[in-house]
């Protein structure tokens, strides 16, 4: 299967010497191939010009061959209504794009433009846009708003595919009592494309006891490297090392992007320990991101997180909203990648909460503990079985008491749909449209590249709803 997106690049015109003179055709061309290179997408281009809609039949079956992913019609010149029709008409994702006059005195040259708008309004006639949208683009090829425009798309459907072709891993099942993370794997499948493979929770204990030894002890030595322990004895850090190896081992046999894992209550009562610190060493090291209690849709959104930034985002709770100072604590008492830590650093910590109250205390459950570096951070979560999308971006703002035990920061100036939000509206948000309570934070503003994706997509934005003191 080709994993990397493919773009054809479609040339129409009516008959003219006009795009050839102006050099139309060869610096669109080149433009797109060096923003293609740049992203890492496979380029087309088809090199017949469609003037009819026989014609463009013929060159959709090209790219249709090519097995594109993303067609881009470029109006070179005026190009005809039916040719238009039977791009907007097909299942293709779609740009339509035209370039600026090459002069603006005398004669017309090109005349692009009115073909631009033509062809979107045939567009509304055929096509359900708000489903399966067009984006249009009218800029020269080399200008900074066409790149930013185009490789925010590509970028976007980047991601998507990457979904499409994405395994996950569920070990353990869900876990106990949050019945809000039930899933449809079939209507996950059937709208994302993606696949989930289940994981018996014996399976991984079962390799845990079987890690040579010499290899568990070299593994604790890599993580004591990265971060010092804080009272947490070595039988648990072992027990994290050799949790750590196995499911390092699971996603890599299976080629899985992601794993979802049940942490508790099975792992205590089988294992006496917390899967926290291991799902932390596989997110920094590996790269492979791991929604802790069962959650595939975290793991989804922990997919496109990465395939947006590069970089594993942090699945927290929003734990502490803060409503006479208008500030949020997200944490999370389990895993997280390290990279995010601010200059305190991070230790390896007993589970604070497994064993609390007990003679024995909270001495097992070995996890990371880390208070977040100060900057812009976008938050969101695929939802109701990928039918839907939550998105806000904030900023991380240190504060004292800097929050519980576990990896955690304080935010402040929320916003969404480009608009600021006060912490109560936002609280009204997630409650109202009853969104899981597992969120990915990633640091920097994916804004405009998660309203991109949600259009292409079809997941729908949860829009913000403003509290009252009434019952929404």
């Amino acid at each position: 299967m080709n994993t990397r997106l493919n773009i054809c690049l479609v040339k129409t015109s009516l008959p003219s010497y006009f795009p050839e003179k102006h050099n139309v055709w060869n610096k669109c061309s080149n433009g797109v191939k060096k923003i293609c290179d740049e992203v890492g997408v496979n380029f087309i281009e088809i090199s017949e010009i469609p003037m009819n809609s026989n014609e463009a039949h013929k060159v959709l079956k090209k790219c249709k061959d090519n097995n594109a992913d993303f067609i881009l019609v470029l109006h070179g010149g005026f190009t005809m209504g039916d040719v238009a029709l039977t791009f907007a008409a097909s299942n293709f994702r779609l740009g339509f794009w035209s370039v600026p006059e090459p002069k603006r005195i005398g004669d017309i040259q090109l005349n692009n433009f009115v073909s631009l708008n033509m062809s979107m309004s045939i567009a509304q006639k055929v096509r359900d846009v708000k489903k399966f949208p067009i984006k249009w683009f009218h800029c020269s090829p080399e200008s900074k708003d066409f790149q930013k425009r185009l490789k925010l798309t590509l970028k976007s459907l980047i991601a998507l595919k990457t979904l499409s072709i994405s395994r996950i891993g569920l070990i353990g099942g869900l876990a106990m009592t949050f019945y809000n993370m039930e899933v449809s794997i079939t209507e996950l499948k059937s709208k994302l494309g993606i696949e989930v493979f289940n994981h018996d929770i014996h399976e991984l204990t079962d390799r845990m006891s079987r890690q040579p030894k010499e290899k568990v002890g070299i593994e604790v030595s890599k993580m004591l490297k990265v971060a010092p322990c804080d009272n947490v004895s070595n039988e648990q850090m072992e027990l994290s090392s050799r949790a750590a190896l196995s499911l390092r081992d699971i996603a890599n046999e299976n080629n899985y992007n992601a794993l979802a894992v049940s942490d508790w209550p099975a792992l205590q009562e089988i294992s006496n320990m917390h899967p926290g610190a291991a799902f932390s060493w596989l997110e920094e090291i590996d790269e492979i991101p791991v929604a802790s209690e069962g959650d595939v849709l975290g793991a989804v959104t922990q997919i496109i997180a990465k395939s947006l930034t590069g970089k594993v985002g942090y699945l927290l709770d929003m734990t502490e909203p803060d409503f006479e100072t208008g500030k949020l604590l997200m944490w999370h008492g389990g895993g997280g990648p390290l990279y995010l830590a601010n200059s305190d650093g991070v230790k390896w910590v007993n589970h604070p909460m497994i064993g609390r109250g007990t003679n024995e205390g909270p001495i097992y459950g070995t996890i990371s503990d880390l208070v977040f570096k100060d900057g812009p951070v976008t938050v969101f979560r695929v939802s109701q079985n990928g039918n839907s999308i939550f998105q806000m971006t904030s900023e991380v703002k240190g504060r004292n008491p800097n929050g519980f035990i576990g990896c955690r920061g304080w935010l402040e100036k929320f916003q969404m749909e480009d608009e600021s939000i006060t912490l109560k509206d936002l609280v009204s948000t997630v409650m109202y449209h009853g969104i899981e309570h597992h969120f990915i934070l990633i640091p920097g503003n994916l804004r405009d590249e998660l309203h991109e994706l949600s259009a292409w997509s079809g997941m729908h934005k949860l829009e913000q709803k403003h509290m009252k003191n009434y019952v929404l």
